[in-house]
């Protein structure tokens, strides 16, 4: 009889203390979990680290799409609206490879101001550039892309040529550069001389970038044209001169050719 109540006894005690070290463990567990700590019924609040970008890169990504700004992207997956125009289209003081005052002369007010500090820098150290070609209506791009075509193709002519509506050219930011006699305008040849080096090295001095650097055609769509600047801006052309990168890759998009 006396050992049976023991053994009720050590049973209850046994039950009673089973219980409590449950309770007590839940509520350590609610307690940790009110906390934040990682235990098996809470979850981590640790994220992944999200990449910086620059201010400057920032303001440039939310311009881009706006067809005024100055640092907006265009390309054969980012068109301009049909038929834009810039409203402030001017003649910059600089020579030309044609006498003729034409469309293909200007540029926007401020791109135009820094091409001819460009041409002046580049005077002093007796580089003589001239223009090629700067602005361009939709409507004269597709007459250029077609001759293009009927000429080349049309696959051969989009590794050179933009799509009515896709072209640099028509935001009055871009213009073809050459030598001040023509040489190799606009040509493969133009990628060895004298004056394609000076501008690798100083057109971000200006705002400007080599729009279609050697090696990049998967990404922006466009072989090597060491003839084409592209008006940017220097913060952003520096940015994008000392990272090594296109504009494109500036901005994180898709790459054209993908």
């Amino acid at each position: 009889m006396l050992r049976s109540i023991q053994t009720i006894i050590l049973l209850l005690f046994t039950l009673s203390f089973t219980v409590g070290c449950t309770v007590k463990e839940t509520s350590e567990d609610e307690h940790n979990s009110d906390k934040g700590e990682n235990t098996p019924h809470s979850v981590s609040s640790t994220k992944s680290a999200e990449p910086r970008i620059s201010t400057v890169q920032q303001e440039a990504i939310n311009a881009s799409a706006t067809p005024d700004s100055i640092p907006v992207l265009v390309n054969k997956l980012n068109p301009l609206p049909d038929k834009y125009r810039p409203d402030d289209l001017v003649y910059p003081n600089v020579p030309f490879i044609f006498k003729e005052r034409i469309e293909k002369r200007m540029m926007r007010e401020e791109a135009a101001h820094a091409l001819e500090n460009l041409f002046k820098k580049a005077g002093e150290d007796d580089i003589k550039l001239a223009g090629v070609s700067a602005f361009r209506s939709q409507e004269t791009q597709e007459s250029i892309f077609n001759n293009y075509v009927k000429k080349d193709g049309l696959e051969k002519a989009k590794t050179y040529s933009a799509y009515p509506g896709t072209s640099e050219h028509q935001t009055g930011l871009a213009i073809d550069i050459s030598d001040i006699n023509g040489s190799c305008a606009a040509e493969e040849c133009f990628g060895q001389t004298k004056e394609a080096e000076w501008l690798s090295n100083h057109a971000s001095d200006y705002g400007f970038i080599i729009r279609y650097p050697e090696g990049k055609r998967e990404i922006t769509g466009y072989k090597y044209e060491a003839w084409h600047i592209r008006y940017v801006g220097i913060e952003i052309a520096k940015e994008i001169e000392t990272q090594g990168m296109t504009l494109e890759e500036y901005y994180n998009v898709q790459p054209v050719s993908k």
